[in-house]
């Protein structure tokens, strides 16, 4: 494929059929950029649709999975810490099921049901082991999304969480939550 075939917008006519190119009618298309925002032009709307609609799919949000677990009763999802014994020690969401990455294969099928959806997280969004263990419990047959930002997040957006001391909460950062119980707003 070229680059031109790579970076070409189109519109889908379905998800599992070619895309054809697409030329925009609502504005022309500047001339060529020096910068590389849009040294590769943006996907068609109908291509970005797509695309962060299947985003949705597989990831999750801090502050969605937090609010869902604050709501009480049954959340429809489970949560999976995926990382090793010592950083579950050192803080892990309440309620979480321990099960680091390497064990999945041999553990899984004992410490979740398959007819629950899994939110899988590791420490941040430095670290790619919620990916590996999410592809490890998809290959199992899970339900699976990714909690974006991890245990990192959950933390530095000021939530509750244990450790083998006890529970702790740190203050929200501001850097990444608003102050208070004030919602983002997105």
């Amino acid at each position: 494929m070229t680059f031109e075939a790579l970076t070409t917008p189109t519109t889908p006519t379905a998800l599992t059929e070619p895309t054809a190119p697409v030329t925009p009618t609502a504005a022309p298309r500047a001339a060529a950029v020096d910068h590389p925002v849009l040294g590769v032009p943006p996907a068609a709307p109908a291509d970005a649709a797509v695309h962060f609609a299947a985003s949705l799919s597989f990831y999750a949000d801090v502050s969605d999975v937090a609010a869902a677990l604050a709501a009480g009763g049954n959340p429809g999802f489970v949560v999976v810490d995926a990382r090793g014994t010592q950083a579950w020690d050192q803080g892990h969401v309440p309620g979480a099921i321990h099960l680091p990455t390497a064990l999945i294969p041999r553990l899984a099928a004992e410490l979740l049901d398959p007819a629950v959806p899994v939110v899988v997280h590791c420490w941040g969004p430095g670290c790619n082991g919620a990916t590996r263990a999410a592809l490890a419990l998809a290959t199992l047959g899970y339900q699976v999304k990714e909690m974006l930002g991890g245990m990192e997040y959950w933390i530095r957006e000021g939530y509750g969480y244990e450790t083998a001391d006890g529970p702790l909460r740190r203050d929200p950062d501001p850097l990444t939550a608003p102050p208070g119980d004030v919602d983002c707003g997105c």
